[in-house]
């Protein structure tokens, strides 16, 4: 145990030497102070009887326009909480990406593998002790900025939403999954570019694969195979958005599939990324 406590330890050290951790932690502050002042909610007698963002003052009949339902201090909760869900899924999980894509290849440089590697642990040890201090660490940052929000809008407003912090577990979860495809590209070619390039790539794929529905049909006979087969192989990064959206609403998930089918290609990506690992010759 006290192995690998060691080995997320330094993966801490090293990315708060590079001053990853401390960037992501300015961003989040700034994200929360924004929060904080930008949102001003005029509530009397517990009904909203205005919203001020960003200095624009706004009555609830015209923000909830003439045909929507009437909008309440809770819906406004929601959905500015709903909207700060998606944003970090997206800005946040690319940012994490970058700043932490180059710590593998470099985990394995010349030099480094070896003294690490001979100390007496285990290859699989040094891979997940890898694994588990890049997600704490990205979990920590998400916790601070997601959690500051759910506590900032409930303190202002007495709205509680819970379900919002389950978002949190999403963005960690999927962060983790496209970390994977860094990791194998990083055992295959110590190249943090091409890292950056896959699994940014693999996103960008997920925008096509997400309008599934309306493309499979009009493929031909040995076309669609192919698509369909990528889009239950490769992780459906942008259908999960709508899970964490709908999450941070409170509402109920229609289907599950995009964010199972992601973990299992993260599992299996982690899976021959740690054989290679084991196999290498450092």
């Amino acid at each position: 145990m006290r192995p690998l406590l060691g080995l997320v330890l330094i993966t801490f050290r090293e990315l708060w030497a590079r001053k990853i951790v401390l960037g992501l932690f300015i961003v989040s502050s700034l994200v929360l102070l924004a929060v904080a002042f930008a949102l001003n909610l005029d509530v009397v007698e517990g009904s909203l009887a205005g919203v001020r963002l960003f200095g624009q003052e706004a009555a609830p009949e015209d923000l909830g326009g003439e045909d929507a339902a009437p909008l309440t201090l809770s819906r406004v909760v929601i959905a500015v909480e709903s909207v700060v869900a998606g944003v970090a899924y997206w800005i946040g999980i690319l940012l994490a990406l970058f700043a932490s894509a180059s710590l593998f290849p470099d985990l394995q440089s010349e030099g480094r593998a070896e003294l690490l590697l001979s100390k007496p642990i285990g290859r699989v040890r040094v891979l997940f002790g890898h694994m588990l201090g890049v997600w704490s660490a990205i979990g920590l940052l998400a916790t601070y900025l997601l959690g500051g929000v759910w506590g900032i809008m409930s303190l202002k407003t007495g709205v509680w939403n819970p379900r919002f912090l389950l978002s949190l577990l999403l963005v960690v979860g999927m962060f983790a999954v496209m970390y994977a495809a860094v990791m194998l590209m990083g055992v295959w070619t110590e190249s943090t570019a091409l890292g950056l390039i896959v699994s940014y790539g693999l996103i960008f794929v997920s925008m096509v694969l997400a309008a599934a529905d309306q493309i499979g049909p009009t493929l031909g006979p040995l076309t669609s195979p192919v698509f369909w087969g990528l889009y239950h192989t490769l992780p459906n990064f942008t259908e999960v958005t709508k899970i964490v959206s709908v999450l941070a609403e409170g509402e109920a998930v229609d289907s599950w599939y995009p964010l199972v089918s992601s973990l299992l290609f993260g599992g299996a990506t982690y899976g021959v990324a740690g054989y290679w690992f084991v196999q290498r010759d450092f």
